[in-house]
């Protein structure tokens, strides 16, 4: 099976981040690497609490159904319903029908796997049902070529590529204002998992032309993941190809594609037949890789099986951006509702109690770095979140078409 290289990272600015972050200055490489902590799993461990959501009330009142509170009903999976309607027409190139339908959305907390990486799972509950309309779907990860083709025909420039300015980071020395992005890069040595600093670094040059810094490259890389992508750049992506970024319930169901309640996009099992179905982390994280999956990093779009609605890579290899703002008690209104929440859009507000000032989207699917020694969130159900303007060498999206209803 062959195998992907390990590019090594360009040299780190964790020296001058960690000199920022203890005098307080909020500067841009500080700023990105204490966002990755949220998106890896660490501080999704932490504390949660309440704000504002989108159909819900500010201090939603548990509602009844059938004589009992909605909060102490049985967290379980119930069968998907999918919508019997076939698709409106041909699928645009590059993308397939997804039916829509209702289904139980959510993760339970797994007793077999490790608390470090499944603690995350508590943002995933309770598990609550939910109805989202048919819309088409991206096969694959925008790749490479595909985001070259967007920026040559706009002149696009991300955010990873721009200058960090002053005025938007006061206090920081300049020598910090440089245009980066954050990489992993793994220690070499076995490292507590209580600290993400030591296996990710912000380096200058970094963006989607240089995964893993100025001195990398994508070419020949044509179909693999762009990475490196802030919640604008996909956006702005998004609208250009006459798309826009699914809501979090539709990611969901779609990466269930018809199943009910499973672990996993392809079923009950991590390795199905032995098989490797997606691109996770093997080995001893964070230090060695052993790339029994057949690649250490990210792998080409569409190199493992796809799951049941015809979506490849939507578990591991690289997250991917929702449009949903990150809640930690989204899921928790939703129920205090009592009723099927219909196509839900997310809350109006972000809110994250590690971070509180960050306002932060939803990330799914998890990457190629995730296992069950520290984030598990291949795993169907499984919540991460990003800050918006952090891309990384992880992180990438696709994009999801409404299906335009006649009066």
């Amino acid at each position: 099976m062959r195998r992907q290289q390990r590019i090594r990272p360009a040299q780190s600015a964790t020296a001058h981040i960690e000199a920022g972050k203890r005098k307080s200055i909020r500067i841009p490489a500080a700023a990105a690497l204490i966002a990755l902590a949220a998106s890896c799993g660490y501080l999704a461990s932490r504390g949660h609490s309440s704000d504002t959501a989108r159909g819900a009330s500010s201090n939603p009142q548990p509602s009844t159904e059938a004589g009992r509170n909605v909060n102490s009903l049985p967290i379980e999976f119930e069968a998907t319903i999918e919508n019997r309607l076939h698709a409106p027409g041909s699928s645009p190139m590059g993308m397939v029908w997804i039916p829509g339908g209702e289904f139980s959305m959510g993760a339970n907390d797994p007793p077999n796997l490790d608390r470090v990486g499944m603690r995350a799972t508590l943002d995933a509950r309770p598990i609550h049902r939910v109805y989202v309309d048919g819309f088409y779907m991206d096969k694959t990860d925008v790749t490479n070529a595909q985001f070259a083709e967007f920026v040559k025909a706009t002149g696009y420039v991300t955010v990873a590529e721009r200058t960090p300015r002053a005025e938007d980071f006061p206090g920081a020395p300049p020598e910090n204002l440089v245009a980066g992005s954050v990489v992993f890069s793994p220690p070499g040595y076995v490292v507590p998992l209580n600290n993400h600093f030591q296996w990710w670094t912000y380096v200058q040059g970094a963006n989607w032309r240089h995964p893993s810094g100025p001195q990398s490259s994508i070419v020949g890389r044509g179909n693999y993941p762009v990475v490196h992508v802030a919640y604008e750049d996909a956006l702005a992506y998004a609208k250009w190809a006459g798309k826009r970024l699914p809501t979090e319930a539709e990611w969901e169901f779609a990466a269930r594609g018809g199943l009910t309640g499973k672990p996993f996009v392809w079923g009950e099992e991590l390795r199905l037949k032995g098989k490797w179905m997606a691109n996770t982390y093997q080995g001893h994280f964070p230090d060695r890789d052993t790339g029994e999956d057949g690649f250490i990093g990210i792998s080409p779009v569409a190199y493992y099986p796809p799951n049941p609605y015809g979506l490849y890579d939507i578990a591991g290899n690289v997250w991917q951006w929702t449009s949903d703002w990150y809640r930690p008690d989204y899921y928790k209104q939703l129920v205090s509702l009592g009723r099927v929440a219909r196509n839900p859009q997310g809350p109006a507000t972000p809110f994250d109690p590690s971070e509180p000032n960050e306002p932060k989207k939803v990330l799914r699917g998890g990457s190629y770095l995730c296992t069950d020694q520290y984030c598990s969130r291949y795993i169907v159900g499984t919540r991460g979140k990003g800050e918006i303007t952090t891309g990384t060498n992880h992180l990438g999206f696709r994009c999801v078409k409404g299906v335009q209803k006649s009066r």
